[in-house]
């Protein structure tokens, strides 16, 4: 629309200038005075219609552009102001154009610059002559005109290179930064995906144990089945609250919240011996200070999804190894391996403890190991992941 709305004011303007300042300096025109007028006003049409166009159809703008020039120079009138929308369809050509019509326009502009050199010394006047220093000097006029329209067309198709490359860069940065978030979004719905595997499955490992311990000692064992009704409702309640936060996390893009620490190990290895399975917990050394967040996280999260499989999958106790170095952390979850041992298929909790350790540039091994399902897992501590990792 303001290409329309430019063009118009354009052919307002320049017309009517066009005519004055044509009618002021031609002593006799090459064709019919009024034939002149009329021909003036059809080439300020087509070429401001082309100028019009050049956004929407930047061949078509560029070819009109051709016939007004033609045109003009058929009828012998003088260059005017009218020729000025030339200069925004060149502009057009080379920012809007294909490969091919940018080309075309920068041809446009050579074979324009040359066939002026020839043409406005003719239409001006300047006549032949015998005398060779004559003849050098509608020489030196012919190409003086023909470098200074070159360089005129040349600026405006080169103003429109520049902008091309302007709007080549902000898409190519419009499209980074779209990645980008598409990226950190994916990030996000995995992190998001993983804490929710974490907690649910670690729950619901522990409601379905209490709950079939409960079942079976309902007639025998009133206590025990209270007891387990207990666990039951402590245990949904944690994870229910653990959802609550990570579905707030997911609508509302806070940050990380509140998140486990080494403190909450007790209550975790608690929850596992409440189903059934009694955790048998060696720490050696002790932590030598306060380890990362980051660090403590990684742990508490990967000792849950372990412990889970060993509800799961497992039979008997679990052995679990803590050794606290001052580079690392290692750690190793020991338990015999039942028939439908974890391990065996593409499951999304090893998936996920994999991801954590290599969050912190660490690793993670889950492998059977002698009739047991073992999974040690080695964590820096103070210093960055390193850049490789993941």
């Amino acid at each position: 629309m303001l290409d329309i709305v430019g063009a118009v004011l354009g052919l307002v303007i320049t017309v009517p200038l066009t005519l004055v300042v044509a009618s002021n300096t031609v002593s006799g025109w090459l064709v019919d005075s009024r034939v002149a007028i009329g021909l003036y006003i059809v080439v300020g049409v087509i070429l401001w219609a082309a100028a019009a166009i050049t956004r929407l159809s930047p061949p078509l703008a560029l070819g009109l552009a051709w016939v007004g020039a033609l045109l003009q120079m058929a009828g012998g009138l003088w260059p005017g102001l009218i020729d000025v929308a030339i200069f925004g369809v060149l502009f057009g050509a080379s920012a809007w154009g294909s490969r091919r019509i940018m080309w075309m326009g920068g041809a446009s502009v050579l074979i324009a610059g040359g066939v002026a050199g020839l043409y406005v010394p003719i239409v001006t006047g300047v006549a032949p002559s015998s005398d060779p220093a004559a003849q050098w000097q509608n020489i030196a006029i012919g190409i003086l005109i023909a470098v200074t329209v070159f360089f005129a067309l040349a600026l405006s198709w080169g103003a429109g290179l520049l902008w091309r490359s302007v709007r080549r860069g902000r898409t190519t940065r419009e499209a980074q930064l779209r990645a980008e978030a598409v990226a950190a979004e994916e990030q996000e719905r995995v992190r998001i995906a993983r804490d929710m595997h974490d907690v649910v499955a670690h729950s619901l490992a522990v409601v379905v144990a209490q709950a079939d311990g409960a079942r079976y000692a309902a007639s025998a064992h009133p206590e025990l089945a209270q007891e387990a009704l207990g666990t039951i409702a402590q245990t949904a309640r944690s994870a229910l609250s653990d959802v609550r936060m990570l579905l707030t996390q997911l609508r509302h893009r806070q940050g990380d919240g509140p998140q486990p620490t080494l403190a909450d190990l007790e209550t975790l290895f608690a929850q596992v011996r409440h189903a059934g399975i009694e955790p048998r917990v060696t720490v050696d050394p002790m932590p030598p200070g306060e380890p990362p967040a980051a660090i403590q996280l990684a742990v508490y999260r990967i000792l849950q999804e372990a412990l889970t499989n060993a509800l799961r999958h497992g039979e008997g106790g679990v052995d679990v190894r803590l050794s606290w170095w001052s580079d690392r952390v290692e750690i190793e979850v020991r338990n015999a391996a039942g028939e439908a041992a974890v391990g065996t298929g593409p499951g999304y909790g090893l998936v996920g403890m994999r991801e954590r350790a290599q969050l912190t540039g660490g690793t993670l091994v889950a492998e059977r190991d002698a009739g047991c399902f073992v999974v040690t897992a080695t964590l820096p501590i103070g210093a960055s992941p390193p850049a490789a990792a993941g």
